[in-house]
C-alpha cells in the first residue's frame, strides 16, 4: 500500500505539466539532475571532471543563496555512445537526452558561447533545459561570465523557478526616481561606472557616455562597468559574479523602476519573492547543517533495447484497427528503428505470446524477419499486464537487467487489471511508451509511462488523421546526433468520397534528403501512385504490399532538393489514403530544421485553458516567420485547427524567439486529445533568427579597479539584425497525448476572459503619450474584446495593487481590434495628482461582452524629465600623461565659475522680469 500510494502521488506530480524533467525535491535536495553531453562535442573526459566541480560548488552557493533550504543531492552525467568505454560508466535507466535539464552542447552559432536557459514559459513556470557549451565547462569563460558554479546557480534558478534577469540588453539603461540615468540592475545598490570602453589591438581608450537624442538615455555602445570590490549581496539575477553577490533581491532590495525582464514577466516582483512562492519553497523547511556534497552516476548511452507489446484482442478487429497498427509497425521497424538498436515483439490478447525475441537490425534483412511477425488475426481479451511480464522476459534473455530498455505498449481496450503491475513496471527501469488506439484505451497504463520517463499518444479511429504512423515515428531514439534523427516531413491524409484524387507536393529542402522514405496507405483497393520528383522525372520503384495495404519508396542517396508532386487515384468509393514523408539531415555538419511540438499540461480540469507550444529550430537557431499549425484531436476523432504565433502576445511569451504558441480551450468531450504540428514557410519569408538567446547570461564587460576599467575579453558579436532567409521547407511533429476531465455536456455562460496584454509599450509624443501593444479577443486570444480600460498613476505599486482607483483615461473612442492586431492610441495625460511625481506609470485591463475582465497589462513608463547623465569625464589614453585627479580638478572648477556666472546672469534677469511664469507640468 505505501508503494502505491507514494507511485500514486509521484504520478500525479509528474503528470501537472509537461516539462520532461525528472528532477525531484526530496528532504530539501535536488534528485534525478540530468546533464548530458551532446554526440557533437568531441570526448574529452575533463568535461566530466569539470561538470562535478562546478556541480560540488553550487550546492553549498545555492544552499547559503536560498537561507540553507536547497542543495544538489545526486546528478546523473549522460555520456554520448561515441565516446570510449570505461568501467564507471553504467547503462542508463529513464534518464536520456529529452529529459536533459542540462545540455553540454556546441554553440548557437561559432563563437557564441554563452550559456542560456531555454525558457519560454510564464513566470513561476520551469523551463527546459541549461544549454552550457564545452569551453564554458571547461573553464574558458570565466573572464566573460564569471565562476561557472555561481552561474549555474543564476541558470537554476530560470529552469527551476521560473525567474528572469534583472538585466535588459535591450534596455540597458532607463530614466529614475533621482532622475539620473540608472543602468538596469537589482539592486540598485552594486555600484560601477558607465562608459565607452572601446580596444583595438592592446591599446584601449574610455570615455563618459553621451545621451541618445532620441531615447534620451545614453547612446548604444556605452555599458555599465561594475565595481570589483563591493558590500552589495543582491542579486544572483543581476550579477553572481560579483564577490560579494550572495543573495537573490528581495522585497526590500528589488528594483522595480528598471525595466528588467523580472519586472515585465513577473509582475515587478522581486526574484525571492517568486522563488518563495514555489511548490519547492513550500515543501520545505531551512536546515540547520551544511548537507553533504552531490553523488555523480556516470551513465553512457549503449544501443536501444525495444520491445513492441501489440494488443491483438477481439476489439482491434473493428475500425481497421489491426491493420493500421501493422502499417504504423511496419513505419516504424523499416524506417524509424535505428540500426544496431535489437528489438523483439509480443502479442498479447487475455494471454502473451513471444513472436520475435530480441533481434539485433543489421540491415534490412532483420527488418524484414520482424515484419513477418506481426498479428495477422484478432480475438480475446485484454491483459496488458501479460503483454508487459512477455516482453520483460523477451529482454532479459539478452540483458539480464532491464534498465533503460523500452516497452512500446500499443492498446485499444480498457483492463482492470493492468494496475497490478504498477510496481513492477517502475522498479524495472524499463521505459514504457504507450499508443492509445480509440476511445477506450485503458487510462492505468499512462501512469506506467509517466513514471517511467516514456512517452504517452493517442491514435483515434479517424485513419486519414494518420495518427498511428506518426505515433510510431515519434518514438525515434532522441540519444543519436540529430543528423541521423529520421524527421517527418508530411504526413496527411483524406477519406475521398466524391472524388478519387489526393494530389499534394513535399518539399525537401537542403537541410534534409539523406534515406528518404515515401509511404502511402490505403483501406480498400491500392490506388494508382504517381510520384515526380523536382525534375518532372516519375518514381516507379514502390513496394507494394496488398496485405497490410500499403506502398513505400527509399530514395536512395540524397534525394533531389526541391518540390516532389504526388497524385493518388483511388481505386475504390469512400477510400482513405494518407501519405507519409520522412527524412535525414543531408549533411552531418548542417543541423536540420526541426519542429518540437507540446502542451503546456499533460492532465487538464475544464474550464482551465491549456496552451500549445510549436518550436522551430533549426540547431539551436530560432527560425522566424513559418506558418505553424496545431491539429488536436479529441477521443472521437474531431479536430480542431489552432494557428500558432511568435508574437509575444496572448499565450506567446517571448516574440521572435521561435516558439509559437496558441491558448486552446475548445474542449468538445472528457479523455485523451493528440496533438500534431504542421510548420512550413510562410507567405512572409521565412528567416534564421541570429539574435542571442533572450536569456543569456550577462557578459561582464570589465570590471573597475582604482577608478580603472580593466576589460574583459569583448563578446564575440554578430550582426544580429541580419536574418538569413530561408527556402521552403516543410516539417510535421506529434506533440503526444494529452486528458482532459470534467468537460460539461450543458450549455455554459462564458468562461473566458481576454487574455492578459504583455507588450504594452509607452513613448512620450510632445504632450501626449503614444500606446502600442496587440489585441487581446474576447475569450483569450480569439475574437474581440469589447473595450479597453487604461489607467495611470505616478506610483508603480499603486498602479499594480489598486488599479481600480487609479486615474483613467478617456478611451471612448478606442474600438479593440481583432485579436492579434496591432493596437495604437494617443492620449494628453492630464494632471497625476501625486507630489515629486518624475514618472508615469500606464497600464490596460481589457473586458469582454460578458464584462469579464483580463489580468492587468504589463506596466509601461514614460519619463516627465530629461535624464541627467553622469558628469562627463574627458576622453583618456592610456598614456595621456594627465593624472585622474587632476582632471578631476579642473573639471571641479571649471563647473564652479561656469556655475557662478550663471548665477549672476539669471540673478540679473529675474530682477528685471517682474512677469509671473504660468506652472506646467503633467
Amino acid at each position: 500500500m505505501g508503494l502505491l500510494s507514494f507511485v500514486f502521488l509521484l504520478v500525479l506530480y509528474l503528470l501537472q505539466g509537461s516539462n520532461t524533467s525528472l528532477i525531484q525535491l526530496s528532504n530539501n535536495g535536488y534528485e534525478g539532475i540530468i546533464f548530458a553531453i551532446d554526440p557533437q562535442v568531441p570526448e574529452d573526459e575533463k568535461i566530466i571532471e569539470q561538470i562535478k566541480d562546478m556541480v560540488t560548488t553550487a550546492s553549498t552557493y545555492l544552499f547559503e543563496a536560498t537561507e540553507k533550504r536547497f542543495f544538489f543531492k545526486n546528478v546523473s552525467i549522460l555520456i554520448p555512445s561515441n565516446w570510449k568505454e570505461n568501467s564507471q560508466y553504467k547503462r542508463p535507466k529513464h534518464e536520456s537526452y529529452k529529459h536533459a535539464d542540462v545540455l553540454v552542447a556546441p554553440p548557437t552559432l561559432p563563437g557564441r558561447d554563452e550559456p542560456y536557459t531555454r525558457q519560454f514559459t510564464a513566470c513561476e513556470e520551469k523551463g527546459e533545459y541549461i544549454h552550457f557549451t564545452p569551453d564554458f565547462i571547461l573553464g574558458k569563460k570565466q573572464k566573460e561570465y564569471g565562476p561557472s558554479d555561481r552561474l549555474f546557480v543564476h541558470e537554476w534558478a530560470h529552469l527551476r523557478w521560473g525567474v528572469f534577469d534583472e538585466y535588459n540588453e535591450d534596455e540597458p539603461f532607463y530614466g529614475a526616481k533621482s532622475k539620473r540615468i540608472e543602468a538596469t540592475r537589482c539592486s540598485i545598490g552594486i555600484t560601477g561606472i558607465n562608459r565607452v570602453y572601446k580596444c583595438q589591438g592592446n591599446s584601449c581608450t574610455t570615455r563618459g557616455c553621451r545621451i541618445d537624442s532620441k531615447t534620451k538615455l545614453y547612446e548604444k555602445d556605452c555599458q555599465f562597468f561594475p565595481d570589483k570590490d563591493q558590500t552589495e549581496k543582491a542579486s544572483i539575477m543581476f550579477m553572481q559574479g560579483i564577490n560579494s553577490v550572495v543573495e537573490f533581491c528581495n522585497k526590500e532590495n528589488h528594483n522595480r523602476e528598471a525595466p528588467s525582464l523580472q519586472n515585465k514577466m513577473c509582475n515587478s516582483r522581486s526574484t525571492w519573492e517568486v522563488i518563495s512562492n514555489s511548490e519547492d519553497f513550500k515543501n520545505t523547511t531551512s536546515l540547520v547543517s551544511p548537507p553533504s556534497p552531490p553523488v555523480f552516476s556516470l551513465l553512457k548511452i549503449r544501443e536501444r533495447i525495444v520491445c513492441l507489446v501489440l494488443d491483438k484482442s477481439g476489439s482491434m478487429s473493428g475500425f481497421n484497427r489491426l491493420n493500421r497498427m501493422n502499417q504504423a509497425a511496419k513505419h516504424f521497424l523499416l524506417q524509424t528503428i535505428e540500426n544496431g538498436s535489437w528489438v523483439g515483439m509480443v502479442h498479447f490478447d487475455s494471454t502473451a505470446n513471444i513472436k520475435s525475441n530480441l533481434i539485433q537490425i543489421i540491415s534490412s534483412k532483420e527488418r524484414n524477419n520482424l515484419l513477418e511477425s506481426l498479428p495477422t488475426a484478432a480475438n480475446g481479451g485484454t491483459s496488458i499486464c501479460a503483454g508487459i511480464r512477455a516482453a520483460f522476459q523477451v529482454i532479459r534473455e539478452v540483458y539480464p537487467q532491464i534498465d533503460g530498455s523500452e516497452i512500446v505498449l500499443l492498446t485499444d481496450g480498457e483492463d482492470n487489471s493492468a494496475k497490478n503491475c504498477i510496481d513492477e513496471v517502475t522498479q524495472s527501469g524499463a521505459i514504457i511508451h504507450l499508443i492509445a488506439l480509440g476511445p477506450s484505451a485503458d487510462q492505468a497504463v499512462i501512469e506506467m509511462s509517466a513514471m517511467t520517463g516514456g512517452n504517452h499518444f493517442f491514435a483515434s479511429d479517424e485513419a486519414q488523421n494518420n495518427g498511428l504512423i506518426d505515433a510510431f515515428g515519434a518514438l525515434a531514439s532522441g540519444n543519436t546526433d540529430l543528423s541521423q534523427q529520421p524527421l517527418q516531413l508530411e504526413s496527411k491524409g483524406l477519406t475521398l468520397n466524391d472524388n478519387s484524387w489526393m494530389n499534394g507536393t513535399v518539399i525537401i529542402d537542403s537541410t534534409v534528403g539523406k534515406d528518404t522514405f515515401f509511404l502511402i496507405t490505403w483501406t480498400t483497393q491500392a490506388p494508382v501512385i504517381s510520384l515526380w520528383d523536382p525534375n518532372g522525372t516519375p518514381m516507379r520503384n514502390f513496394t507494394v504490399d496488398t496485405v497490410s495495404k500499403m506502398a513505400y519508396l527509399n530514395i536512395p542517396g540524397t534525394a533531389m532538393v526541391g518540390v516532389w508532386t504526388y497524385s493518388l487515384q483511388a481505386k475504390a468509393i469512400a477510400e482513405t489514403l494518407t501519405i507519409t514523408v520522412n527524412s535525414q539531415a543531408a549533411n552531418s555538419s548542417v543541423p536540420p530544421i526541426t519542429v518540437n511540438a507540446k502542451m503546456n499540461k499533460d492532465t487538464n480540469s475544464f474550464p482551465s485553458p491549456m496552451i500549445v507550444y510549436a518550436e522551430v529550430l533549426q540547431g539551436y537557431v530560432p527560425i522566424l516567420g513559418a506558418n505553424v499549425t496545431a491539429f488536436i484531436e479529441s477521443n472521437n476523432g474531431k479536430t480542431e485547427v489552432l494557428e500558432l504565433l511568435d508574437n509575444g502576445a496572448g499565450a506567446d511569451s517571448f516574440k521572435n524567439d521561435g516558439v509559437y504558441s496558441r491558448y486552446f480551450i475548445a474542449y468538445s468531450e472528457n479523455g485523451r486529445y493528440s496533438l500534431k504540428v504542421r510548420a512550413h514557410r510562410g507567405a512572409n519569408v521565412a528567416t534564421r533568427y541570429l539574435r542571442h538567446p533572450l536569456n543569456r547570461a550577462a557578459h561582464i564587460p570589465g570590471w573597475v579597479v582604482d577608478g580603472k576599467i580593466e576589460g574583459n575579453p569583448p563578446r564575440a558579436e554578430i550582426d544580429e539584425n541580419i536574418q538569413t532567409t530561408l527556402e521552403s521547407f516543410t516539417r510535421t511533429a506529434s506533440g503526444g497525448a494529452f486528458v482532459i476531465s470534467n468537460v460539461s455536456k450543458l450549455p455554459l455562460p462564458d468562461l473566458y476572459p481576454p487574455s492578459q496584454i504583455t507588450d504594452l509599450e509607452a513613448t512620450p509624443d510632445g504632450d501626449e503619450i503614444s500606446l502600442t501593444w496587440t489585441a487581446p479577443g474576447d475569450n483569450f486570444d480569439v475574437g474581440k474584446a469589447e473595450r479597453y480600460i487604461i489607467r495611470i498613476s505616478g506610483s508603480i505599486l499603486d498602479l499594480r495593487d489598486n488599479f481600480d482607483n487609479a486615474l483613467q483615461v478617456n478611451t471612448s473612442d478606442l474600438l479593440p481590434n481583432e485579436a492579434n492586431s496591432k493596437e495604437n492610441f494617443t492620449f494628453k495625460p492630464g494632471n497625476i495628482s501625486e507630489e515629486n511625481t518624475t514618472h508615469i506609470f500606464i497600464a490596460i485591463q481589457s473586458v469582454d461582452k460578458s464584462n469579464l475582465t483580463s489580468k492587468l497589462s504589463n506596466i509601461a513608463q514614460v519619463a516627465l524629465f530629461i535624464p541627467q547623465a553622469e558628469p562627463d569625464p574627458d576622453e583618456s589614453h592610456p598614456n595621456s600623461g594627465i593624472s585622474i585627479s587632476s582632471l578631476v580638478l579642473l573639471v571641479v572648477g571649471s563647473v564652479v565659475i561656469v556655475s557662478f556666472i550663471l548665477s549672476a546672469t539669471i540673478f540679473i534677469l529675474h530682477r528685471k522680469k517682474n512677469a509671473r511664469r504660468p506652472k506646467t507640468g503633467f
